[in-house]
């Protein structure tokens, strides 16, 4: 077997045993105020980390990429703004479609 189906595997198995921990976490653990904070943050952590290598990263450099850094901006504008997520999406896609398209990127 390979590196990377041993890798795939692994995280199947963590996944897994993830969920499983939330089944048979008893529940005086999760009342916690510690713990609803963190698995409140936590998801934030996640998809903040998410976006930032997904807007700056290309292969394993770091790239400052225009549109890709336009459509993160737009994305922003339009939650401040109170837009609908799917909205948002649709946004930041066209606007880094849209400089791309221009030849800006």
């Amino acid at each position: 077997m390979t590196a990377v189906w041993l890798a795939v595997a692994a995280t199947g198995l963590g996944c897994y045993a993830l969920k499983l921990a939330g089944l048979v976490i008893p529940e005086r653990v999760i009342d916690d105020p510690r713990v609803r904070r963190f698995t409140e943050l936590v998801p934030v952590a996640l998809l903040t980390a998410l976006v930032a290598v997904q807007t700056v990263a290309h292969g394993r450099a770091l790239e400052a990429d225009g549109p890709r850094l336009a459509g993160v901006a737009a994305a922003v504008v339009a939650l401040l703004l109170r837009a609908p997520f799917l909205a948002v999406l649709v946004i930041a896609a066209g606007v880094a479609a849209g400089l791309r398209f221009a030849g800006l990127g």
